[in-house]
């Protein structure tokens, strides 16, 4: 398996913690979005969207191809199931997709360069865009999450919701958000992020010692899966983290 993505695109992000929970192998091809890697060839070709992540694999000696990063993770829950992230009760099932809606659908698009760009490109005020969506969508995850929350984000083992919920609380802190108003996001925050270091896979093309983004995200030698700010600035302090999955 090939993944094609961004060191800080949360999309990217969701999908990483998924592949490391399961212990799935891959290669990984950074993408360079700032850089407008994304909308030149050969990437262009490989998603028409021209966003990332996009999973490539083989099967049946066909080269097959897949974007969106809810998609990917519903495709490798269905391909590794075990450890499952979503749940067999139909209504916690839904419940955790609806989590992951409400980042995919309810927050995360409005904070992309491409739509912050548009905002300031008409003359508006993009970070008091981005402080708006953060704040309207955190505010509902947290009641809504409180609701079926154990330890993660639905009941008591990571699902696709905890997948989406730790990038966007990074992102969400790079956007100067107070996270203080959401205690039960960032105490499973605090939880989720030992269950991602003790899954990261260490063999193969995908060990974090083999793949590692310099800071400008030139080139490609593991994907980590935090950086330095975040450790120091959230509950993630208290939490002994592998070097190797840092960002310097």
């Amino acid at each position: 398996m090939k993944l094609y993505g961004y060191w800080r695109s949360g999309c990217t992000w969701r999908v990483r913690i998924a592949l490391a929970l399961k212990g799935v192998q891959y290669d990984y091809q950074p993408v360079h979005l700032l850089k407008g890697e994304q909308h030149q060839e050969p990437y262009r070709s490989l998603n028409l969207l021209e966003a990332v992540p996009l999973l490539e694999w083989h099967e049946g000696g066909a080269i097959r191809r897949l974007g969106q990063s809810l998609a990917i993770i519903d495709f490798l829950d269905q391909r590794f199931p075990s450890p499952p992230l979503l749940p067999t009760d139909p209504w916690l099932r839904a419940r955790a997709r609806q989590l992951a809606e409400i980042v995919n659908s309810g927050i995360q698009p409005f904070q992309t360069p491409f739509v912050m760009g548009l905002v300031k490109e008409f003359g508006g005020d993009d970070k008091a865009w981005v402080q708006r969506f953060h704040v309207r969508g955190l505010t509902a995850l947290e009641e809504e999450t409180l609701r079926t929350a154990g330890r993660f984000s639905v009941g008591d083992a990571p699902s696709i919701a905890d997948c989406c919920l730790v990038p966007q609380l990074y992102a969400s802190r790079r956007f100067k958000i107070d996270l203080t108003p959401y205690p039960t996001l960032t105490r499973i925050e605090a939880i989720f992020v030992p269950e991602i270091c003790m899954s990261v896979p260490v063999t193969g093309n995908s060990s974090p010692g083999k793949i590692r983004f310099t800071k400008s995200c030139s080139e490609a030698t593991t994907s980590p899966l935090l950086d330095r700010k975040s450790v120091s600035t959230s509950a993630w302090s208290n939490v002994s983290v592998p070097s190797f999955l840092i960002i310097e």
